[in-house]
């Protein structure tokens, strides 16, 4: 039978009162189950948190002694309990490390996403599959008007921009994804490195996720032609706002973060419409809750055929 209330939002997140832990909390919990290591789902200051070891890798990297007084490191697909709640972290295909979280209990499965794709990437376990009851997926991208363009055909704008290039990008996954895709697609293209982001590229490396050639950026070599990338974190993209010299370019899946009205850069590491129904059909759950978006559109396309929950 499917619990209405196995999860609840309180004001530290998403909360199983059941197994007594909190799935991505926003504020410190006791125990946390946590999806993968950017900063709006893997906060620091938890006791014991439940993780993959390149998402612990990555939260010691950024809060240092206050990641977790404790970290349980979990292996994909190895079960394990909290309490009575049986749990599973599968492959999510967002980034490095990401999990979905399958919880079993009283004989009924509920399927956390967190963030997930299903475009192929070569810096992150691909998504597997695994059959639920009940489906609790994100729905940033959870409209039919939004499709998102294959990211090697973006990526292969690049070759016709001659100039050096600025790019932003969030120094989490995306940066990673990034220069293996550019490494690829636009192989004449000389990538550089923020230094905030060669620490990250180092944990990747060590997990076994080959980036592709790039170096940390040097003030000299930007001032020559040679097309060169730079990439950076968004702060840092946003202090060169005067940049010249260089064409400006935004990598994200947001269309007010595109910043040049020539060229864009549509690589998202979300789900779009189709994924999500995709999704659907292959997990095949009774029901479905919403978060982190508008589930709206999918409770009208799915009529009375699937229940459809809105979470927030």
């Amino acid at each position: 039978m499917i619990l209405d209330d196995f999860v609840l939002i309180d004001e530290k997140g998403l909360y199983c009162k059941y197994g007594d832990f909190y799935l991505d909390p926003k504020l410190p919990a006791t125990t946390a189950v946590i999806t993968h290591a950017h900063a709006d789902h893997a906060v620091s200051g938890n006791h014991d948190v439940y993780c993959t070891r390149a998402t612990a890798s990555i939260m010691q990297l950024r809060y240092d002694r206050t990641a977790a007084k404790a970290f349980h490191i979990t292996e994909y697909d190895q079960r394990f309990n909290i309490g009575p709640v049986k749990i599973t972290m599968i492959p999510a295909g967002h980034m490095m490390g990401s999990a979905q979280i399958l919880m079993e209990y009283d004989d009924t499965r509920y399927l956390y996403t967190g963030d997930y794709k299903l475009q192929d990437d070569d810096t992150c376990e691909p998504i597997e599959w695994v059959a639920t009851d009940v489906l609790i997926t994100e729905s940033t991208f959870a409209d039919p008007a939004v499709i998102h363009p294959d990211p090697v055909e973006e990526i292969k704008k690049l070759n016709s921009i001659k100039t050096n290039i600025l790019l932003g990008a969030y120094g989490l996954g995306k940066s990673q994804r990034l220069i293996n895709l550019i490494s690829n697609y636009a192989p004449q293209k000389k990538i550089l490195v923020h230094h905030r982001i060669m620490p990250i590229n180092a944990i990747y490396e060590k997990m076994g996720f080959k980036l592709g050639a790039h170096q940390i950026y040097g003030r000299k070599l930007m001032k020559v032609q040679d097309e060169f990338v730079y990439i950076v974190p968004p702060f840092t993209f946003d202090s060169y706002i005067r940049a010249t010299g260089v064409t400006r370019l935004f990598a994200s899946g947001w269309k007010n973060l595109q910043v040049n009205q020539r060229d864009t850069l549509f690589i998202s590491d979300h789900v779009d419409w189709n994924d999500i129904l995709e999704t659907i059909a292959r997990t095949q759950p009774k029901q479905i809750w919403t978060l982190h978006g508008d589930g709206k559109h999918l409770k009208n396309h799915f009529n009375n055929d699937v229940f459809v929950k809105l979470l927030n």
